[in-house]
């Protein structure tokens, strides 16, 4: 699933901007020989900026970072975002929300950019609720659906 051009934040009004911010520092390993962000340290950056929003203690989800998958990741890419560019701002907000999963959308945009400012990087990710111990999906509680409603975008 690749996030609508209608849900991106600079094709919406200022009042419909509903999202998480988190910077990312861009360490020079994330580089590739061409001078910019590598696509596999990219992905790693995305999950580095949703675990302060979605897994820290005191968030009803919190608990997802005891069991959960990524069940699909999509990551295109508008421009190059390269070393000097971080800290990173990462925009985050929830597309869907169902029984066991729900989907991310991220703008990622290089240090002070607006967000009038196309990003450089649009991607999702569609994370499911696991049950570790069982092997198999479990459905998200009442209190993990109602917290990612909040930051859902319709």
């Amino acid at each position: 699933m690749s996030v609508p051009d209608a849900h991106l934040s600079d094709k919406r009004p200022e009042t419909e901007r509903v999202g998480f911010h988190a910077t990312v520092d861009v360490r020079w390993s994330d580089m590739d020989v061409y001078q910019h962000i590598n696509h596999a340290r990219m992905v790693t950056l995305l999950e580095e900026a949703r675990i302060p929003w979605l897994l820290v203690d005191g968030r009803p989800t919190a608990n997802l970072r005891h069991g959960a998958v990524i069940a699909d990741l999509h990551v295109k890419y508008r421009g190059q975002l390269r070393h000097e560019d971080g800290p990173l701002d990462v925009f985050m907000w929830i597309d869907a929300v169902r029984a066991v999963d729900f989907v991310v959308g991220y703008e990622v945009r290089a240090r002070g950019a607006s967000l009038d400012t196309p990003a450089a990087v649009v991607a999702s990710t569609q994370i499911a609720a696991f049950d570790i111990d069982a092997q198999r999906l479990r459905r998200l509680t009442p209190t993990e659906r109602e917290f990612l409603l909040s930051w859902q975008r319709v």
